[in-house]
């Protein structure tokens, strides 16, 4: 059974990453020597709120504490180049931990795409450990599987919109999926988080199913994830559980996270779980 920590915090987020991972029976496999991880952090402006925090990434980056090599990556996009906006970030880089741009590795590999054949960063491929982490907010499209799209190297994406969930299930598929996924209800928003404001939550959703994560984090959102499609399709991919009732949550109540997500904010979009 695919399992999802929720926990809350006020204060140390290393520790309460920490006890997230043990509650889903720790990352042993995935921190070790000789595996390289690459955090794919998700944002789409640094102008706004809608992207991990700091102290969450680095939570996450002190987690691999065997890692030889630790790359925080993300794509160009037509607001701006990865580069720029792995700015964010700049203070947690050194020797082992580096910004990664996507779309400047000349060392790729050619994937489907969504019946498009499009380069892939060699960083992306296991070994390498792959992690996603997003924001926790009520977009029906998605957030740690819509971090997929940023896999792509191309500047412009949003041809790629048209066909959003395939695009997103056939990376999924085409890396070996997301061995560690990491919501960041740091701050919770009621839509994208484009130009929002986030309620200040403070907690974390952490599974080694992007799927089952994607679920809780939707549900707690307002969100009814059967009537999301990237979810339901993954599921008919065999990529993940997106019953909740097949999902064990464990560690804060869901009943009491839930309550206190669904008194902060109001979907834009989708309806309300009852």
């Amino acid at each position: 059974m695919s399992k999802v920590a929720i926990v809350e915090f006020n204060g140390n987020v290393y520790e309460s990453l920490a006890e997230a991972l043990k509650l889903i029976n720790n990352i042993d496999d995935l921190n070790t020597k000789k595996r390289t991880v690459t955090i794919k952090v998700g944002v789409f402006d640094p102008k706004s709120e809608a992207h991990s925090t700091v102290d969450v990434v680095d939570a996450i980056i002190k987690s691999f504490t065997k890692a030889p090599e630790i790359f925080v990556a993300e794509s160009d996009n037509y607001r701006g180049t990865g580069s720029e906006r792995l700015q964010i970030w700049k203070n947690l880089f050194n020797e082992r931990v580096k910004p990664f741009n996507l779309s400047e590795d000349a060392e790729v590999k050619k994937v489907k795409i969504a019946d498009e054949e499009i380069s892939f960063s060699h960083i992306l491929f296991k070994p390498n450990v792959l992690v996603s982490t997003h924001i926790a907010r009520g977009y029906e499209k998605g957030s740690i599987l819509k971090n997929l799209l940023g896999l792509i190297p191309d500047r412009k994406k949003a041809r790629f919109h048209k066909k959003l969930e395939t695009t997103l299930l056939d990376a999924f598929e085409a890396i070996g999926g997301i061995d560690l996924a990491v919501l960041d209800g740091t701050h919770a928003f009621a839509g994208t988080g484009i130009g929002e404001k986030g309620v200040q939550m403070n907690t974390l959703l952490v599974g080694r199913d992007a799927v089952a994560v994607e679920t809780v984090g939707a549900t707690l959102a307002g969100l009814n994830p059967k009537e999301m499609p990237i979810i339901q399709k993954a599921v008919e991919r065999g990529l993940g559980e997106g019953e909740l009732d097949n999902i064990k949550i464990v560690g804060a109540s869901f009943d009491s996270v839930k309550k206190k997500f669904a008194s902060a904010l109001t979907p834009k979009k989708g309806k309300r779980t009852a």
